[in-house]
């Protein structure tokens, strides 16, 4: 089939903790579904979930995300704040740095473009 490219059920994903450097409440962990990469555009897309804590981010890609369950704040170094749960979606642009914070367990769709 070309030009269609169905997308698989996730699979069970380990949870990993988030970096110690980075963490700046908690003990957060992630884990990561990849159901769709193309090296040649950069197009990458899954699903992402999230314990509650607050990290430290820094973007050097594009992510377009939609919340599917759960909530977070995303508060960036030039003091914007953004809250999202359930059926919001937002992007974040290269070059944004901040926090992310995971007030309730929470999974997304992601689409991120490098």
């Amino acid at each position: 089939m070309t030009g269609l490219v169905p997308l698989p059920l996730p699979a069970d994903a380990a949870w990993e903790p988030v970096a110690h450097d980075k963490i700046i409440a908690g003990t957060p962990q992630t884990r990561l579904w990849v159901h769709y990469h193309d090296q040649a555009s950069g197009l990458s897309a899954g699903e992402w979930e999230a314990g509650v804590g607050a990290w430290r981010i820094t973007y050097t890609e594009w992510e377009y995300v939609r919340v599917i369950s759960g909530r977070c704040v995303i508060t960036g170094d030039d003091g914007s704040r953004f809250e999202a749960g359930p059926g919001d979606g937002f992007v974040i642009e290269p070059g944004f740095t901040g926090v992310w914070e995971v007030l309730n367990p929470m999974r997304k769709h992601w689409v991120i473009r490098e």
